[in-house]
């Protein structure tokens, strides 16, 4: 936990081994740490007591991924003379807008994405695995100066593009395989995210359908993005366009959702702000977003994606990626302007 008190510096409460990581790493100076014998919500409530807060007004991030609700009625129990309120979205709110110094940051998180997705294209090659295209990703990202992210890449390749938020599994590629990449490369917890699409066969009618409804999508929502559009506005633009499709696929989620600093277990900052139908909540210069206009169940049998991460700025938006937005075509075995990688075939 970390208390921000009104009127005096803050303090970590951390198990004792993590205490070195406060002091390197943040600049709290002020720790209460507690051994692996201890009891991390006693030693939250007696340091309370130490700084005289035990008979405030406390708030607490009651929808926190890290204060489960067994922990929450632990300090229910045990802070009796004061008070405990919820008080989620505090922060929240100053995360929407990013500032200039954390844009710069994300723009190196987006040299480690765009690296690893550029290297996961290339590796996508009929014999190759999978796992063999994840771990191009991660080189990719890693050498780029890209740290580890929220979440690792997903990889789906053939039949396996349907499932929802899997990762790589051990298929190996075969011909006639639409391969989906998502890639969030970060760099100092800040993330950017990219899907792209690669095919080991030449273009046909229905994907060459869905490439150009979600470049289009793309295309339209960027060319209107600015301060004073509402999220539902901007998803309406996206879900338009996809929805209108003959190849049987669909947008199943919202059309975008905020991004920024992270942790495991998600990247996204969908919980504070997303591009999805009936919000009011007016898009404000420095806001970020990953904008996903990909299509489910082309055919019935297939998903792909092509997506960007977006800042909004003060007459417009711009996009942090320069990669292009066509499905890669690996039919013969090469990616398209990629150096060979020398990959066996498993």
């Amino acid at each position: 936990a970390l208390v921000v008190p009104l009127e005096s510096e803050p303090f970590m409460i951390t198990r004792q081994m993590e205490e070195s990581n406060v002091l390197e790493r943040t600049w709290v100076e002020i720790t209460r740490p507690y051994p692996d014998t201890g009891d991390a919500i006693q030693q939250l409530v007696t340091s309370l007591k130490e700084f005289g807060l035990d008979t405030k007004n406390v708030g607490y991030e009651r929808n926190s991924y890290f204060f489960p609700a067994y922990q929450q009625d632990r300090i229910h129990t045990s802070f009796k003379a004061g008070r405990l309120m919820d008080c989620f979205g505090i922060v929240e709110q100053g995360r929407l807008r990013k500032s200039p110094y954390e844009i710069d940051v994300m723009r190196r998180a987006a040299r480690a994405t765009q690296a690893g997705m550029q290297a996961g294209l290339a590796a996508a090659q009929v014999g190759a695995t999978e796992n063999d295209v994840a771990a191009e990703i991660a080189r990719g990202m890693f050498t780029a100066g890209g740290e580890y992210p929220a979440v690792m890449p997903y990889v789906t390749s053939g039949p396996r593009t349907m499932i929802g938020h899997a990762t790589w599994e051990g298929r190996e590629l075969q011909s006639g395989d639409a391969v989906f990449l998502e890639v969030g490369g970060c760099y100092r917890r800040y993330h950017t995210a990219m899907m792209r699409t690669a095919l080991l066969h030449d273009m046909t009618p229905a994907m060459e359908h869905a490439q150009e409804r979600m470049t289009t999508a793309l295309s339209e929502l960027k060319a209107v993005l600015r301060p004073g559009i509402t999220v539902s506005d901007a998803d309406s633009i996206v879900r338009t366009i996809i929805s209108d499709n003959h190849v049987g696929a669909e947008l199943v989620t919202r059309a975008g959702y905020s991004i920024g600093i992270a942790f495991p277990p998600s990247w996204d900052e969908g919980y504070i702000l997303s591009l999805m139908p009936g919000g009011n909540t007016v898009l404000d210069e420095g806001m970020t977003f990953h904008v996903i206009p990909w299509m489910w169940g082309v055919e019935g049998t297939r998903t792909v994606g092509i997506s960007d991460t977006i800042r909004i700025t003060e007459t417009g938006c711009e996009s942090f990626f320069d990669l292009k937005e066509d499905f890669t075509i690996n039919a013969t075995g090469e990616a398209e302007g990629a150096e060979p990688l020398g990959l066996r075939a498993v």
